[in-house]
């Protein structure tokens, strides 16, 4: 299917690019699931020590709400990340931005890893927040430069990469989380600063990659360096027609004032495709994925498995995830954005009003908790399936080189906004509601599938330029 198309230095760039952006993302949501127990019990010995109380007299609630932090603080600063995504882009560039917010994961691995030598939980919270701006700042940046160095015929399956990677990190993070490996006591310290790893690897690899060559042709103006740029991209000498079709996209920017963040606001042709982009990345968030994957053990304990069952069922569906988004790479050239997105919601909708129903009679029989696991199984197969990658490229696909970074740094913002109240809502509101919690994303679900089938164009096959005109 992309016989001609894919190279090896096209490949290079994907992988080098996607590392660090959807591999540290997905690591670090997977990462904390598994040794949530292990790390509470430490956080619990710090207060005691502190207090010079025993460490049975520390309260659950001072322990929930510390834990809750540790996971909602990593999405403040996704959000933190989020808004510096346009000043970034256009300063450094993609691939420079890429290179240069790994002085971020220095940081972050610092602290995570040296957290429990020096007995100070509060090194968690700090290490999160620093990781999770490093998180948000890429996730505006790696969709954008994928976007802009890919071939029109293949932008969506190249634009899915970033969601593939992001679940093998997951899966990655839920192995390694496990207690048999470095879940331990002693070892979860290492297991957060892995996070310097693919750190290292990327800021070794990416300056053999290309820079994105909308961004040297349009903002840099260098006509020159872009045609060696997709010359070397494309593997190819041929590339006239896409220099070409970056010429009449400078030419048409040029009558064009500057976007600002207002204009996307005020201006129609520009505020609908806006509107669209946030609304879908709100629903990747309010789909109840992440409530999924952050508490996933969590949610198998209550659906009575043992630990070590609900670990297994965890990784089991992580393994899931991975698989069929590479199935959706083939899937989102063949059957488009608009109809993954419809199918993965309305499908997601259904299985979740059957979810809610075995968790309430969860303790009636054996059969109904291991029900539940292939419940969420099939949960996580619907969201793959265009759900967890469409977002991602499909913000950077409606909008021209003037407003895509501001649109990308709107959307990316309300994508990390919306993690974060799932993150820091979830366990309070299942406290109050119990097994009906999930009812909330029964109707979001079912508002976001009626959206998608009503407002959401489609983009396959159709460049920057067929894409902005749908909206004029």
């Amino acid at each position: 299917m992309f016989e001609g198309q894919l190279n090896s230095r096209l490949l290079l760039c994907v992988f080098v690019s996607s590392l660090g952006a959807s591999f540290q993302n997905g690591y670090n949501i997977g990462v904390i699931n598994s040794p949530q127990a292990t790390i509470e019990t430490w956080i619990a010995q710090v207060i005691a020590e502190r207090q010079g109380i025993a460490q049975a007299d520390v309260p659950a609630t001072t322990i929930t709400f510390i834990w809750s932090g540790i996971v909602a603080i990593y999405c403040v600063g996704g959000m933190m990340g989020a808004v510096s995504t346009k000043f970034v882009a256009e300063t450094f560039g993609r691939k420079g931005g890429l290179l240069f917010s790994n002085v971020l994961v220095v940081i972050a691995a610092l602290l995570l890893g040296f957290a429990k030598p020096v007995k100070v939980f509060e090194m968690l919270l700090i290490g999160r927040l620093v990781i999770g701006i490093y998180c948000g700042l890429n996730a505006g940046l790696c969709p954008m430069y994928l976007n802009e160095i890919s071939p029109v015929s293949i932008r969506g399956a190249i634009g899915s990469v970033f969601q593939l990677i992001l679940t093998i990190a997951i899966m990655v993070a839920q192995i390694m989380s496990m207690e048999w490996f470095m879940g331990t006591e002693a070892l979860w310290p290492y297991l957060l600063a892995f996070i310097l790893v693919p750190g290292i690897i990327q800021c070794a690899l990416l300056p053999f990659c290309a820079e994105s060559p909308r961004y040297l042709f349009i903002t840099k103006e260098l006509e020159t360096e872009t045609t060696e740029t997709l010359t070397w991209l494309r593997d190819s000498e041929d590339v006239e027609e896409e220099v070409q079709g970056l010429r009449a996209e400078r030419d048409a920017l040029q009558e064009m004032e500057v976007v600002t963040l207002k204009d996307m606001f005020q201006i129609s042709v520009l505020r609908k495709p806006l509107i669209i982009s946030c609304v879908v990345m709100m629903s990747q968030q309010f789909s109840g994925i992440n409530a999924v994957m952050y508490f996933s053990t969590h949610i198998f304990n209550e659906a009575s498995l043992s630990m070590s069952e609900s670990q297994l069922a965890t990784l089991g569906m992580g393994t899931i995830n991975v698989l069929m988004t590479v199935v959706s790479l083939v899937l989102v050239e063949m059957a488009g954005r608009r109809v993954l997105l419809f199918i993965g919601y309305a499908g997601m909708c259904g299985t979740t009003v059957l979810l809610t129903i075995c968790l309430i009679y969860v303790d009636a029989e054996l059969w109904v908790a291991y029900f539940t696991i292939l419940l969420v199984i099939i949960f996580v197969v619907f969201f793959a399936t265009g759900p967890g990658s469409i977002p991602w490229f499909l913000v950077a696909e409606m909008f021209g080189q003037s407003a895509r970074s501001t649109a990308t740094s709107v959307a990316v913002l309300v994508n990390w906004t919306c993690n974060f109240i799932v993150a820091i809502g979830f366990l309070p509101l299942q406290n109050v509601l119990g097994s009906y919690v999930f009812v909330i994303f029964v109707i979001l679900l079912a508002i976001f599938a009626a959206y998608v089938f009503f407002q959401v164009p489609e983009t396959k096959g159709r460049t920057i330029e067929e894409v902005t005109a749908l909206f004029t």
